[in-house]
């Protein structure tokens, strides 16, 4: 069973998964929602369809400080959201603290086109809120 990460924000939804063995992190895609979580859900009831996927990990988007910032609440309702819609799906949380800023300095070495970096930098945070998680279960 495989594992989809999901950095969920305002407007994108970066989208990640891991391979059958759970050893590496590929992005999938950005889903553009605007606002709309059921255009999310939507897309990630086709993924279901489409991959063996048994647990949602989503970055947490606290302060560097620890402290909750006020994207914690919207990003708990949504949550909630995904263990209505897909009760059967495992829901963890991961801290992303710095998983942006990563992903601009990967898209920085790989020199990345400016209007690019727009359009990926959420499925690079998936990506790495992903690698987060398979570390952290591999070290329990």
């Amino acid at each position: 069973m495989r594992k989809l990460g999901i950095d969920y924000g305002d407007s994108r939804v970066g989208i990640a998964i891991t391979d059958e063995l759970q050893i590496t992190a590929q992005g999938l895609e950005t889903i553009h929602h605007n606002g709309n979580d059921k255009i999310i859900l939507k897309r990630l009831a086709e993924l279901l369809e489409s991959y063996a996927i048994d647990t949602f990990v989503i970055g947490m988007p606290i302060n560097m400080n620890g402290t909750m910032t006020e994207r914690v609440e919207v990003t708990e309702k949504f949550i909630h959201k995904l263990k209505c819609k897909f009760p059967k799906i495992k829901v963890e949380t991961i801290d992303e603290r710095l998983t942006t800023v990563e992903a601009h300095k990967t898209m920085n070495y790989l020199n990345i086109n400016k209007n690019r970096k727009k359009e990926i930098v959420d499925t690079i945070s998936a990506v790495y809120i992903l690698e987060t998680y398979i570390r952290k279960i591999e070290h329990k």
